[in-house]
C-alpha cells in the first residue's frame, strides 16, 4: 500500500462532528484504533510489534538487532489536537510504513536494525503536557507527576494507561531503550509556507523554537448575573480578556515571537453565572530562549495588573517548557546528502524529535502543506508531495541502515 492509500484507510477514524477535522485524545477510542491498525499493518509487513513501558509502539524490521545501539528509528504520533487535520502525525506513521515497502522492493540490505515508533500523547491534548511519551523515556518529564495528571473528566494518566494494558508502576525514565537507538528520523507534514514559497516538496529540518506551556488562573467572585450591580462585580472573565490581548500585545512587540492563548475554562461555567475562577492556558515560542522568559515576564506582569483592575488576582504557573532544539549537525547533513536539493527549515512547532535531541541524534523531514495551515481541518498535502515524502525517507532510511 502507498501512503495515500494507508491514510486513505484511517479517514474516518475520529471524525469530529462538532470541531470539524479530527479529535484523537491519547487512550481515546479513536487513538487506540489507530493503535491497533499501525498494529496491524506493521505484522503484515512481518515486523515484531512491541509495547514499551510508556505506551510508545515499536515495530521492528530486524528483531534481532533490537539490543544493538545502532538502531535506526522513524516515526511520529497518532493522537491529534482537539478538530485537527488528517497529516500531523499520521502521515509520519503511515509514510514510515509505506517505506518499509518501498525498501523491500529495492531489495535493500539492512546493516544497521530498523524500527518503526509510534510515541503516545505528542500534542497533550489530553493531558496538557506535550510530548508525553517521548519525554517520559528520555527523562525529562517527571514520572509522579505524569501519572497524577488529569484530563478534564478527573481521569489520570495512570488509570488510562492501566485501562489499555499498560503498568504504570513501570512508567518513566528508560535509559537502555534510549541508548540502543543510534538515529531517529521524523517525517512531518510541514506546519507552515516555507515550502510553499520555495516550491519543493520535501524539506530537511534544522531547529525547533524554544516553547512553553504556562496556566494562568484568575480569581474573582462568583455571582448571579442579573442581580450583581456592574460596579460591584469581581469577575475574572473580564480580566481574562483582557489577559488574552495583552498576550497578543507582548508577542507582536518582540521580532519572531510567538504568544497564543488558546484554551480558557470558566468555573463553574453557567451562561448566567458570574464565574468565580477562569484558567487559560499560554503558548509563547521563540527562537532565543530568553525571548520567551521575557515574553512571559511581560504578560505575568500585565496579568497581575489587568486582574487587579476588575478586583481579581492572577497566577502562572508553568506546565511545560523545551528550550530551543538545535538537530544533529552530522545528521542533518547526511539527510542533506540523501536528499540533493531540498532546502533547511527550522519550524516553530514542537516534536518528539525535538525532546529527543539532546539525548540522541535526531533529524526531521517536512512534507509541503500548500494550505500553509496546521491543527486545523484546512491542514493538507497533496498525493505527490505525499509520495515524495515517502521516497525521500525510503531514501534517508536506505543510507542510514547501509552504514554505520
Amino acid at each position: 500500500m502507498t501512503t495515500v492509500d494507508l491514510m486513505s484507510s484511517i479517514a474516518d477514524v475520529g471524525r469530529d462532528a462538532q470541531r470539524g477535522g479530527y479529535s484523537r485524545p491519547v487512550f481515546s477510542t479513536a487513538e487506540l484504533e489507530l493503535r491497533s491498525w499501525f498494529t496491524e499493518q506493521a505484522e503484515k509487513r512481518g515486523l515484531e510489534v512491541e509495547t514499551d513501558r510508556n505506551g510508545a509502539l515499536w515495530a521492528w524490521l530486524d528483531a534481532p538487532g533490537k539490543e544493538r545501539t545502532d538502531v535506526v528509528v522513524t516515526g511520529s504520533h497518532l493522537d491529534s489536537v482537539p478538530g485537527g487535520g488528517a497529516f500531523d502525525g499520521p502521515l509520519g506513521v503511515a509514510s514510515a510504513l509505506a517505506a518499509v515497502d518501498v525498501l523491500r522492493e529495492r531489495d535493500h540490505r539492512l546493516e544497521r536494525p530498523l524500527a518503526v515508533a509510534v510515541f503516545p500523547e505528542e500534542e497533550g491534548s489530553r493531558f496538557g503536557l506535550a510530548c508525553l511519551g517521548s519525554g517520559l523515556m528520555a527523562g525529562t518529564v517527571d514520572r509522579d507527576r505524569a501519572l497524577a495528571l488529569r484530563d478534564d473528566d478527573g481521569n489520570t494518566l495512570a488509570d488510562l494507561a492501566r485501562g489499555a494494558g499498560i503498568d504504570p508502576r513501570y512508567m518513566g525514565h528508560d535509559p537502555g531503550r534510549l541508548a540502543r537507538i543510534g538515529a531517529f528520523v521524523e517525517l512531518h507534514v510541514e506546519q507552515g509556507r516555507g515550502l510553499v514559497d520555495l516550491d519543493h516538496p520535501v524539506a530537511v529540518a534544522t531547529s525547533i523554537l524554544g516553547h512553553g506551556r504556562w496556566r494562568v488562573r484568575v480569581t474573582g467572585q462568583g455571582n448571579h448575573a442579573g442581580t450583581t450591580a456592574m460596579d460591584d462585580r469581581r469577575d475574572p472573565m473580564a480580566a481574562a480578556a483582557g489577559i488574552v490581548l495583552a498576550a497578543q500585545a507582548a508577542g507582536r512587540a518582540v521580532p519572531q515571537a510567538r504568544a497564543t492563548v488558546g484554551k480558557l475554562r470558566p468555573v463553574p461555567g453557567g451562561a448566567n453565572v458570574i464565574a468565580s475562577t477562569v484558567d487559560l492556558w499560554l503558548d509563547i515560542r521563540h527562537p532565543d530562549d530568553a525571548a520567551v522568559h521575557a515574553v512571559l515576564a511581560t504578560i505575568t506582569e500585565r496579568a497581575t495588573e489587568i486582574a487587579a483592575a476588575q478586583g481579581c488576582s492572577a497566577e502562572v504557573t508553568a506546565e511545560s517548557y523545551s528550550p530551543t532544539a538545535h538537530f544533529h549537525a552530522g545528521l542533518r547533513d547526511r539527510l542533506s546528502a540523501s536528499l540533493p536539493g531540498a532546502p533547511l527549515l527550522p519550524t516553530g512547532a514542537g516534536h518528539d524529535a525535538g525532546v529527543l535531541a539532546p539525548h540522541i541524534p535526531t533529524g526531521m523531514l517536512f512534507v509541503r502543506n500548500p494550505s500553509g495551515v496546521s491543527h486545523s481541518p484546512e491542514e493538507y498535502a497533496e498525493d505527490a508531495d505525499v509520495e515524495s515524502g515517502t521516497e525521500a525517507l525510503a531514501d534517508v532510511l536506505a543510507d542510514l541502515t547501509s552504514q554505520a
